[in-house]
């Protein structure tokens, strides 16, 4: 009998999960009810699957809005009105045009108005919706018209409490306080879930009402198949056609990969190949191949990972350059006969070219049948708190101050108490506002207005209006098109090598590459900035402990830097079993027949699948759930004390002992959210051996590029200093020699103009553009042949762009205002007529002005963030540069010691209770890293502010022979006063 309920889903409305709003209405003695969130059918399907399980009878509908005025109520008569409903919304939203005042005709679609705002002629499938405080105005109404009138009963809130909740919402929505709120911008009161019989009884004075809408909501079904894949079925026109172009693809991969003497290989191939056709997952191989060869044909570098990387199938298509034989990858993770859905495909691209991928792909599937992956952002702890503070006008200072130290007493206020009550008062993963996912696509068999309604975000891609959980639950598998900007390092290297040097790198030779002695020599000493994810600070810190040298450990390596394992400890264990392999004993005989390559330590979610099963005696199924469950793939984490009470029940059935068990289950427990499969950190290690070979053969064209990229996991400045320890001639941008991006030429590295703060693009076209007829003589000719305004002409004077003329700054800035001021009295109108009207000026004798070299370091700080002709060092006040360098801390171990650092980067994190504190990064005067701990009590009495040089008192520490400094003081120290405002 209810024909619009919202859920929490009704952004910053709503107030009910699904699940309690299902849960409710049958509490209160409903049968039926339909869904009509606003202006979206984000919870249609979970709403659906949820009703299903408790044999209620669940129906879809949108509640259509202008703002907050309500327009009209969409019920689906079944599947086919459903699916209309979604195309109309969504051709609202992809064409960025407001909603229709009045509903078109949309066939199996019911349209209900609000009372008072009906159309005076009502089609055959209008109605109009009367509240039961609105009855006593239907005395003007004929018994014929009662037959248009329906029950409206909105349901917002579950309790009267949640009316002020909702009124938060509304107030958060328009940005306004709540104070502020006008009556109209929020729903009523009256929209509280009230018991059935209630709601009859207050029509029992109208039964034609009551009636009618029992005879409308009993036109109306929808069912859905929960149970079947809903992607596209078929690549090519059927399901054994499919079978056998993926054979002859497969096989011919096989040969380039392997070779036809490689029988081993061929014999997986196959094996892959029956179980791939038996589940019906052919066409999601021959899509993804399909996407791989166009790209690679247009020249896009890829690295294919994810579950998928299992897979030697994928191996021979090009998919991955994983080989599943090298790495012993565990085929039952790829695949297992009780698995329902395909592996799942992560590419990634530059994000240069993910832009052109995306558009291939609508193009090739058709836009009605691909789409994005939607996503929803919650309210999480910081950003309710802020947004609720806003509402109750709470000042910034005060917020950040309840952010950063909750327990100061004046938090203790009436106000700060409401805000709290608030967030304690909100369910887990209450939604805020709907995003795009990463790069999840869809590509589905039926339309994909058959499931949802589609948004048009800023990036401009139709994006669905579930997330990837409510995908997966109703038979989707995404293909995940990711871009990262290690890729774009590479491939502009690449080009940059071959322009620079004329070589030709094949950076596709991943075998050679691996082998490589000076690029393996590379990996062990940690040089690695730049690098794709081995960059960081704990990355390189890992490659250092375990004195990696090979591919394989890298793999390892990659995967034990993740949060679950390094929290559990597991990281540090798994690197003293590596460097002493004799000097421990495994947890159980199992642990030593199914995790010996990792000294018995679970490393990979393929450990957690072994394990779970060959110890915990789970079936594939269980274990493959385990995993999905501890890799945050899955919500329903309900299920996750189902198979815990199952694990330790068939360990004590295996005899196993309780101690040993827990401590397997605390080990797998403490993969939740963070765990790699060892084919995703295998894949990875293949882009870090790339970037290695080029870093170490090629290290000015590698970090050329890494800046073109912007630059990594660290600030640009660092990759420029990289450069000129790697040998290279570090120049200002430069008219005559430097580009939009930063060139290269031999060991001479120009910096690019885009590094120069408030330089126009406009600016930059036309000194290049200029610059077509040669280099430029002197800053006259520069004028005369761009006509760039006065305050760009200054921008590039004071960035050094203009330095080859051999003049001073101060003397180039006089000519600038000179040359324009002569410039504006010309009677030439264009840059043009300029150059053919140029004749020698008479010369403007200027005098000679006095000069500081301290300026240079500031005009490079102010207009690129960084200075290239100083080095900070050069700047402090003090000449002291403290008691040891980087390359001495192994001899200090232990020792009290001081030293000075220019600040690179820093961790923040927080101990076991709770308690802030960091890791932080910095340069020596030469130009070597070193790493800092901040533990609690230091990091509060001494914080950092994320620039500068830094005087550092504390006690010098090792673990496997890696040194850190575990801080005790640390200041900033003061560098020299600008003297571009001296007052001299």
């Amino acid at each position: 009998m209810l024909i619009n309920v919202h859920s929490y889903y009704s952004l910053r409305y709503g107030t009910i999960p699904i699940d309690q709003v299902v849960d409710l209405l049958i509490r209160e003695g409903y049968d039926t009810a339909v869904l009509t969130d606003i202006n979206n059918s984000t919870g249609i399907l979970e709403f659906i699957k949820y009703c299903q399980l408790k044999k209620f009878n669940g129906l879809a509908g949108i509640e259509f809005r202008a703002q907050d005025k309500l327009l009209y109520i969409g019920i689906a008569k079944n599947n086919k009105g459903f699916e209309r409903l979604n195309e109309m919304l969504s051709i609202c939203n992809l064409e960025d045009r407001p909603l229709p005042s009045r509903a078109p005709e949309l066939e199996d679609v019911i349209i209900v108005y609000p009372f008072g705002a009906a159309p005076e002629k009502l089609l055959d499938n209008e109605y109009v919706g009367v509240k039961p405080s609105q009855l006593t105005r239907l005395y003007a109404w004929s018994k014929s018209s009662m037959e248009k009138l329906i029950i409206w009963a909105p349901v917002t809130f579950s309790d009267p409490s949640d009316f002020v909740l909702h009124c938060k919402l509304r107030a958060i929505d328009h940005n306004i306080l709540l104070s502020r709120l006008k009556a109209e911008q929020a729903g009523g009161r009256d929209e509280l879930l009230i018991s059935s019989p209630q709601l009859i009884a207050a029509y029992s004075a109208y039964p034609q009402i009551i009636y009618n809408t029992h005879r409308l909501l009993e036109g109306c079904t929808f069912e859905f198949d929960f149970t079947t894949v809903k992607n596209k079925q078929h690549y090519t026109t059927s399901s054994y056609d499919d079978k056998v172009l993926l054979e002859k693809l497969a096989l011919e991969g096989w040969q380039v990969r392997y070779g036809s003497g490689n029988l081993k290989a061929r014999e997986r191939v196959r094996q892959e190949l029956e179980v791939i056709d038996r589940m019906g997952f052919s066409a999601y191989f021959l899509i993804t191949s399909d996407l791989i060869r166009y790209t690679q044909h247009r020249g896009f570098y890829h690295v294919g990972r994810g579950s998928g990387a299992n897979s030697i199938v994928a191996y021979c298509l090009s998919i991955t350059d994983v080989c599943p034989l090298e790495l012993d990858l565990y085929f039952e993770r790829f695949l297992n006969p009780k698995r329902k859905s395909p592996p799942d495909f992560d590419i990634d691209y530059s994000w240069k070219d993910r832009d052109d991928v995306f558009d291939y792909l609508f193009t090739r599937y058709g836009k009605r049948h691909t789409a994005i992956i939607g996503a929803m952002s919650t309210f999480k702890d910081r950003s309710i708190i802020r947004e609720i503070a806003k509402v109750y006008g709470l000042p910034k200072t005060e917020v950040d101050r309840l952010m950063d130290d909750p327990s100061y007493v004046g938090n203790n206020n009436e106000i700060v108490g409401k805000v709290l009550a608030t967030y304690q008062s909100l369910p887990k993963d209450f939604p805020n506002l709907r995003s795009m996912h990463s790069g999840g696509i869809i590509i589905s068999e039926l339309p994909i207005s058959t499931y949802c309604a589609v948004d048009l975000p800023p990036k401009g891609i139709a994006t669905m209006q579930f997330d990837m959980y409510t995908a997966e639950d109703i038979g989707f598998e995404k293909l995940d098109i990711l871009s990262q900007r290690g890729i774009g390092h590479i491939k502009e290297a690449v080009d940059i090598i071959r322009k620079n040097r004329g070589v030709n790198v094949d950076i596709h030779n991943v075998a050679i590459i691996k082998e490589d002695s000076q690029v393996n020599a590379q990996l062990k000493s940690g040089d690695s900035i730049g690098c794709f994810y081995i960059e960081s600070p704990a990355m390189r810190g890992v490659l250092k402990k375990l004195r990696c040298d090979n591919y394989l450990t890298l793999v390892a390596a990659s995967s034990i830097i993740r949060p679950g394992v390094g929290s559990s400890g597991m990281m540090d264990e798994y690197i003293k079993r590596y460097r002493n392999p004799e000097s421990f004993t495994y947890l159980h005989p199992i642990m030593e027949q199914q995790l010996a390559e990792t000294f018995g330590v679970m490393i990979f979610q393929e450990d957690v699948l072994k394990i779970g099963h060959h110890f915990g005696g789970l079936d594939m199924a269980d274990a493959d759930v385990l995993r999905r469950l501890m890799s945050g793939k899955n919500r329903g984490r309900h299920h996750l004390e189902e198979i815990k009470d199952k694990f330790f029940l068939n360990c004590r059935n295996s005899g196993h002992d309780e101690s040993i068990a827990r401590e397997v289950w605390r080990q797998m427990e403490s993969f939740a959210g963070y765990s790699f499969s060892k084919a995703h950190s295998a894949s990875y290690a293949v882009e870090s051996y790339q970037s290695l070979y080029l870093k170490a053969y090629y290290p000015l064209e590698f970090m050329t590029a890494v800046i073109n990229n912007e630059g990594g996991f660290y600030a640009r400045w660092l990759y420029v200093t990289e450069a000129r320890k790697a040998g290279g001639s570090i120049h200002l941008p430069c008219i005559n020699h430097s580009d939009l991006k930063t060139v290269i030429a031999g060991k001479d590295v120009y910096l690019g103009f885009n590094m120069i703060k408030g330089l126009q693009v406009a600016t930059i076209t036309a000194v290049l553009i200029g610059r077509s007829r040669g280099h430029y003589h002197s800053m006259e000719d520069l004028i005369a042949r761009t006509a760039i305004p006065l305050e760009q002409l200054l921008l590039l004077v004071n960035a050094g762009a203009l330095s080859f003329t051999g003049l001073d700054k101060k003397t180039l800035l006089w000519s600038a205002h000179l040359l324009h001021s002569k410039r504006t009295h010309s009677s030439a109108s264009s840059p043009a007529q300029s150059l053919l009207l140029l004749e020698p000026s008479r010369t403007v004798t200027l005098p000679a002005f006095a000069g500081a070299e301290d300026e240079t370091f500031f005009d490079e700080m102010e207009l690129m963030g960084f200075s290239v002709t100083l080095s900070p060092f050069h700047m402090l006040q003090t000449s002291y540069r403290g008691q040891v360098i980087a390359a001495e801390l192994m001899s200090q171990v232990g020792k009290k010691v001081k030293m000075v650092g220019l600040y690179v980067t820093a961790k923040p994190t927080r101990t076991k209770h709770g308690q802030p504190m960091a890791f932080g990064t910095f340069l020596d005067l030469n130009g070597d890293y070193f790493d800092t701990v901040h533990f609690p009590d230091v990091y509060k009495r001494y914080p950092f502010y994320r620039s500068g040089i830094y005087l550092i008192m504390g006690v010098v520490t090792a673990t496997f022979d890696f040194p850190s400094i575990t801080v005790e003081k640390i200041a900033p120290l003061p560098i020299g006063p600008d003297p571009r405002f001296s007052q001299e």
